[in-house]
């Protein structure tokens, strides 16, 4: 057994990027199954494996000094790669695509505002959280609100802006915890707002905008809703990610200076 974990642990480092697909799916298997056995699909198992990751990278920093999380650990070093920029905007475009604008249209000027409302409404919600926390340049309050928007939006922004590594992770937990909300708590709202019909969950997605945390929530709701839902929130990230950077950072820089 001595000889075999060297061995083994050569093999995983050598082909880390493989060890790195691996290690994330059994990780959101195992997450699923808790959603299932403990919260019976309430906590969608995306929001338990985000919540383990963080965990996990939190424990790996801590016990390597490094600041890549898990990817300090030799044999994980592929997460890096799989986690990074590159194959994140992949998986954005990829779900981009999965959508037809024409579709969206038909869920007429309802649809389109709660898109730009959802947006702007958000992004000022946690630029405004952020100001009170002590942040005044216009890049962090912009990530950070982008954030607020979506998990997604907020490193999107902050890499195209500059902002500091610390600042793009603030944006991802102020998107993760949202995401959690609305994954566990729209069952509980759905039947106070009438989130019953295809055009009410066409526009509760371009309110919130996260897409794990409207399809999760939509299937813990009425499985049907999903795809109607998921789909103004995907545009919704799009939207994010293309006014982010550029309309909304330029009226924050004017409103801080």
């Amino acid at each position: 057994m001595t000889h075999i974990l060297p061995l083994l642990e050569t093999v995983l480092t050598k082909y880390s990027l493989v060890t790195a697909f691996a290690v994330v799916a059994l990780l959101v298997w195992f997450s699923y199954m808790l959603s299932t056995r403990l919260t019976r699909g309430y906590l969608h198992g995306s929001a338990i494996a985000i919540l383990l990751a963080l965990v996990f990278a939190y424990w790996a920093g801590s016990v390597t000094g490094g600041k890549q999380g898990v990817a300090d650990i030799g044999w994980l070093g592929g997460v890096a790669l799989f986690g990074g920029a590159m194959l994140r905007d992949l998986a954005i475009v990829a779900t981009a695509f999965g959508v037809r604008f024409e579709q969206f249209v038909r869920t007429g000027l309802g649809g389109v505002i709660a898109l730009l409302a959802g947006v702007f409404v958000s992004f000022f919600i946690g630029a405004i959280i952020a100001y009170a926390f002590g942040y005044r340049d216009a890049v962090s309050l912009t990530t950070i609100g982008g954030g607020a928007a979506t998990y997604i939006v907020g490193p999107v922004t902050g890499t195209a802006l500059g902002a500091s590594s610390e600042v793009i992770a603030l944006s991802v937990a102020a998107g993760l915890v949202k995401a959690i909300l609305v994954m566990s708590l729209t069952p509980f709202i759905a039947p106070l707002i009438g989130l019953n019909n295809p055009h009410t969950a066409l526009i509760f997605g371009g309110l919130m905008g996260t897409t794990s945390g409207v399809a999760a929530g939509l299937a813990a709701t009425d499985e049907k809703l999903v795809p109607y839902g998921a789909m103004t929130a995907t545009f919704y990230t799009g939207l994010g990610c293309l006014l982010g950077p550029s309309l909304i950072f330029v009226i924050i820089r004017a409103l801080v200076g």
